[in-house]
């Protein structure tokens, strides 16, 4: 289960996935990074994955994962809008002054394997 086409995304928790913000099935996922799962997003540069969890807000000391809306990972707490589907998840509103933190992605005929960056 991968996205396929552009704009289309995953998002992965310790609950299950969504694929383009429908619940699909339960997955285990034993450490989900930060704490607001990942997203693997298909952008104009090709497939792209990224920690959901707001830089911003985990500075100041709350947890608050992004949600997707198709085109922008919106932190429901700052209000931040990350553009994922520039490929980079840059702030746009200004109020954080970090990108999501971006992950290593490989993709292989059936699967998507994400890693932390070293």
């Amino acid at each position: 289960f991968f996205p396929e086409n552009t704009n289309a995304y995953i998002t992965v928790n310790q609950n299950g996935y969504y694929e383009n913000g429908t619940f699909k099935q339960p997955v285990t996922v034993t450490d989900a990074w930060g704490y607001g799962g990942v997203v693997a997003y298909i952008s104009l540069a090709g497939y792209v994955a990224f920690d959901l969890a707001c830089p911003y807000c985990a500075e100041h000391g709350h947890k608050s994962p992004c949600e997707m809306d198709g085109i922008y990972a919106i932190c429901p707490r700052c209000g931040e809008h990350y553009d994922i589907a520039s490929g980079y998840a840059m702030p746009q509103k200004g109020i954080s002054k970090e990108a999501l933190r971006l992950l290593n992605i490989i993709v292989t005929e059936d699967k998507l394997t994400i890693t932390q960056r070293q």
